[in-house]
């Protein structure tokens, strides 16, 4: 029979976790998608590139006052809108600008979206998450500089006096920043990942969010009653009485345990049976360290370094490198920092590189292959994390490896390195520990050689569970078939840890699987070491860790290791700890 029903329910991805029911407020920001293209004569150029400068100069004027505003509780995310003011005049998008109006003889609005879309095509085929969405903090620079080459006038988050909902096309991080807490309950865009700048932000305050809705913006009218499920990527628009009731007693009982759980994060992660676990934070930038501390992290598990990297034309130096890193490592002591090496492929992040069009980065020249090909790149990193090891508990972690020979050749380039940094009569730290990501099939296979090489195993299952499936993660035609809970991804990630413990090196778990409440009976079953995860995770995690038995783990792994689908693991892990669960998770959790 057909539904009576007049709510319409909208799914769209996590951008942070929690529950909201409030007004929609549609964020009214004037149009810049028509853009006309007309010629201009020779002897009006440079006037025309005056103009684009002049919009460029107002933009970053705006955007320095937005960061003399940030409130305290974001100031660790300060350095995302530092590196969008540096964005304004870049060479990829400023410099291709002014180019396009001199050797096209066209106007400014028309030459700075050719630039744009130009600067975006490079990161198009990056295969990480993280790297891909880059793309969007150029298109926001360039929004801004749009806006001001056509007389729009910004949207300004701070000024709304109501207690709403933002219901918006796009939000840049520098408008998230903006978010006054007592006003703005949640937000929800048609566009953004999990992996934006503007998801990080939104996770540090806190507040549900749910991004990459599509049509949100063109079905929800403004003061319309929404709720808004973070933790689910749920949006309930004109939601019936039943379905308020009932989100309102889950919100209710979301902020009860959320609260009871951050009180204990600092509590260690000891299980029922006293068997004691490492958590730890993953990071990009050092600002986010503050995030790992609050939530009760015990280091950092993964640094990843790409961000130095990314939209220049040049490489960063030994010193800012060194810099940014001795910062880390300062800040996380006695706690490790293990600092994963560059992990880009060169084409596509540093657009100084002339390096040919790859018709599947993902599988080609990145990572640690894309360093050994480039040495002198790598030795300078490489003497940048030795120089910070001195001042800290620092571990060098390698992305993607593949084979026994690529950890010789690394371990020749650190030797290199060390040399040079006795010639110059630097401080540095050669006896760091040295790991290695599992997360390529080969990498599995061969980890009992690889054993002999490293001090700890790493395995990040983002690209190991899409590489062992064959699934494009963020193809949106497929990526229903990537689930980490797969009997293939089971076995693999045992028969590392086996292999870890029979050759008496640790083995830690730094990918998306390790912050899944629902995963934890397994991996504590399997016997890995250390978890690391993206900071707000962190006391979930660490609170189930102690309702759980790793005797009992180890025993249900082996029912586990029979199962032939992943939906039978899942069904066997709900009937087996559906209770402590439901009554342990906060960040997902269940309307039973």
């Amino acid at each position: 029979m057909p539904s009576d029903t007049t709510q319409i329910i909208l799914k769209g991805i996590s951008g942070s976790p929690g529950i909201c029911i409030g007004k929609a407020y549609l964020v009214d920001k004037e149009g810049v998608d028509v853009i006309e293209k007309y010629s201009i004569p020779e002897n009006k150029v440079k006037k025309e590139i005056n103009r684009f400068k002049s919009a460029v100069t107002k933009a970053k004027n705006e955007l320095a006052d937005i960061i003399k505003g940030v409130p305290e509780e974001l100031r660790q995310h300060a350095g995302i809108l530092e590196t969008h003011l540096v964005l304004h005049k870049d060479k990829m998008l400023y410099g291709k600008a002014i180019d396009i109006i001199k050797n096209e003889l066209v106007n400014a609005e028309w030459a700075l979206r050719e630039a744009t879309s130009q600067a975006k095509s490079m990161f198009s085929n990056i295969s990480d998450p993280y790297l891909k969405s880059r793309s969007a903090d150029i298109e926001h620079v360039s929004e801004r500089i749009m806006r001001n080459l056509i007389g729009c006038k910004d949207v300004n988050i701070s000024n709304i006096d109501k207690r709403v909902i933002l219901v918006a096309h796009t939000l840049s991080p520098a408008e998230t920043s903006q978010i006054q807490l007592e006003k703005i309950m949640g937000f929800i865009t048609d566009r953004g990942g999990k992996a934006s700048h503007t998801s990080i932000i939104v996770r540090t305050l806190e507040i549900p969010a749910v991004l990459g809705l599509d049509n949100a913006t063109q079905l929800i009218k403004n003061n319309s009653i929404i709720i808004v499920d973070g933790s689910k990527g749920v949006v309930i628009v004109d939601p019936e009485e039943k379905t308020l009731i009932n989100y309102d007693g889950l919100s209710k009982k979301y902020e009860t345990r959320k609260a009871d759980i951050l009180r204990t994060s600092d509590l260690p992660a000891k299980s029922a049976d006293g068997h004691l676990f490492s958590i730890m934070g993953n990071i990009e930038q050092p600002e986010e360290v503050v995030a790992v501390k609050d939530h009760g992290g015990e280091g950092i598990g993964l640094f990843r370094t790409e961000f130095l990297y990314l939209g220049r034309m040049n490489f960063p130096d030994e010193q800012e490198l060194f810099n940014q890193y001795k910062e880390v490592a300062e800040l996380m002591a006695p706690h490790p920092v293990i600092i994963r090496t560059l992990d880009i492929n060169g084409d596509k992040a540093i657009s100084g590189i002339p390096t040919p069009e790859e018709a599947n980065p993902s599988l080609g020249l990145r990572a640690i292959r894309f360093c050994l090909k480039n040495p002198k790149i790598f030795k300078t990193q490489l003497r940048a994390i030795l120089r910070a090891a001195a001042y800290g508990n620092v571990q060098l972690l390698l992305p993607m490896i593949s084979g026994c020979e690529e950890i010789h050749h690394t371990h020749q380039i650190i030797d290199e390195a060390v040399e040079s940094l006795e010639k110059d009569g630097l401080a540095y730290n050669r006896d760091i520990q040295i790991g290695i990501m599992i997360e390529i099939p080969s990498a599995v296979i061969m980890a009992d050689a690889m054993a002999d090489l490293v001090d700890f195993f790493s395995i990040g299952t983002n690209d190991l569970v899409q590489y062992t499936l064959a699934i494009d993660r963020v193809n949106r035609h497929v990526a229903y078939l990537y689930n980490p809970l797969h009997p293939a991804v089971i076995r693999m990630i045992k028969h590392v840890v086996d292999t870890g413990k029979k050759k008496n090196i640790k083995t830690f778990m730094c990918g998306e699987m390790a912050s899944e409440i629902i995963n934890l009976p397994i991996l504590l079953g399997l016997g890995l070491d250390a978890f690391s995860m993206a900071p707000q995770s962190i006391p979930s995690i660490k609170n189930m860790i102690r309702k759980i038995s790793v005797s009992e783990s180890k025993l249900f792994l082996k029912e586990v290791l029979k199962q032939t689908s992943a939906i039978d693991t899942m069904n066997l892990i709900t009937d087996t700890y559906g209770d402590t669960l439901v009554n342990g998770i906060y960040d997902k959790y269940t309307d039973k």
